[in-house]
């Protein structure tokens, strides 16, 4: 759908939000129609029929026009996948350690692990963007220009573009994943529910300053100390005969700042299988990241309990597996990733709901990303990849042997 003169066609104006749907030059092109026909739920993900499944077409992630269709057999019952939308799972605990490995990237974000038990004798600098990092497991602390932050498993750390800081591991590994953000990181906004839902800015944590430089860096053994720049995925060295944190005092609103996934009290409702982006976290441009933290199933009889099946339309979805019970996916441990890529439908696997009715709480911790473009993976993250995930939904159903 485009507009004469030099209008970009309505997909390039996508953003996750939405918003573009409700107007886009001044045009409303959502709601258009909202129709029920044939054999339906008696609302969505209430009292759907035990003998179909309900799946969520939409557009925008969650935001934009949608429909559901109420299925007999899964969408997602494909034998084989011949092309590059497949669904795919990695086992990120194979892949090298004391180095950072990347995983997948587009044009806004990249995505990686970095894995050390010794702390770097440099320093990092990224001019390419801001970065969320999730410790998935270790301890210790992240040195910045701010000065100290401490870190542990189920932490995230929010480094603004351009900061210094350099990782110092507390003697185990640490086990982070590593988003990198074209566009800077900002809170969302929960509109009606205020300032203080989900995320209360009290919880948040910046560095105190340094009193003197960190006396645990000595430099690399020749009397200096050098600081690795990044900007288009070039590195710049810079050496100094001295230590660089220098800073002894800051001010401002733009400072790196610790968030613990303890601290996110999640949007809950008894009656209602609400979307994935009531758990969002982090708005980055056109990307969204999201935390899965333990919380209370519905109660209602009727509400659907596990999460719906959907099409994505718009937004390419990575869940990184951290701890816990992944109730709706069979065969995903801690340290797994997996991505499913726009133009594919996905869901809960055979098993998922029965699993879920026997339990109280989604006991789980996992970061998902929804982000508009889509993503490559690395030839490093290919040969972590577990080709029996593409089929899964079918070998559960029986379809295929395995």
């Amino acid at each position: 759908m485009t507009e004469t003169g030099d209008a970009a066609p309505v997909e390039e104006k996508l953003l996750s939000t939405g918003a573009d749907f409700l107007s886009y030059r001044g045009r409303t092109i959502c709601g258009m129609v909202m129709e029920s026909k044939g054999r339906v739920a008696k609302a969505t993900h209430v009292g759907i029929p035990p003998d179909l499944t309900e799946e969520e077409h939409g557009r925008a992630a969650f935001a934009g026009p949608v429909s559901h269709l109420y299925r007999t057999i899964p969408a997602t019952a494909w034998v084989d996948v011949d092309g590059p939308l497949r669904p795919s799972a990695f086992e990120l605990n194979l892949l090298p350690t004391d180095a950072h490995v990347p995983v997948l990237h587009n044009d806004d974000l990249r995505i990686g692990i970095d894995r050390r038990a010794t702390p770097s004798s440099y320093a990092s600098r990224n001019a390419d963007g801001d970065e969320i990092v999730f410790v998935h497991h270790g301890s210790g602390v992240l040195q910045t220009d701010f000065g100290p932050l401490s870190y542990d498993a189920g932490d995230y750390l929010v480094i603004p573009k351009g900061t210094m800081h350099r990782w110092v591991p507390a003697g185990d590994e640490s086990f982070l994943l590593v988003i990198e953000s074209a566009a800077p990181v900002t809170m969302p906004d929960f509109g009606l529910m205020g300032r203080h839902a989900v995320v209360d800015p009290k919880v948040l944590v910046t560095p105190e300053p340094w009193s003197a430089p960190p006396a645990d860096w000595t430099g690399e053994g020749d009397g200096r100390w050098r600081v690795r720049a990044k900007r288009r995925q070039e590195c710049t060295t810079f050496t100094y005969p001295h230590n660089p944190f220098t800073a002894v005092g800051w001010a401002g609103d733009l400072a790196p700042f610790r968030l613990h996934t303890s601290d996110i009290r999640p949007v809950v409702s008894p009656r209602y299988h609400l979307p994935p982006s009531v758990h969002t976290t982090f708005r980055c441009g056109a990307f969204d990241v999201a935390t899965f933290v333990p919380r209370p199933f519905e109660t209602d009889p009727e509400s659907l309990r596990v999460p719906f099946f959907h099409a994505n339309v718009d937004n390419d979805e990575v869940i990184f597996y951290s701890r816990g019970d992944f109730f709706s996916r069979k065969g995903i441990g801690e340290g797994w990733l997996t991505l499913h890529p726009q133009g594919a439908p996905h869901g809960p696997q055979p098993g998922a709901a029965e699993r879920a009715a026997a339990k109280e709480t989604a006991d789980e911790l996992a970061v998902m990303v929804e982000c508009v473009a889509p993503l490559s993976v690395t030839n490093e993250a290919k040969a972590a990849e577990d080709p029996a995930y593409t089929t899964s939904w079918a070998r559960g159903m029986g379809l295929v042997d395995g």
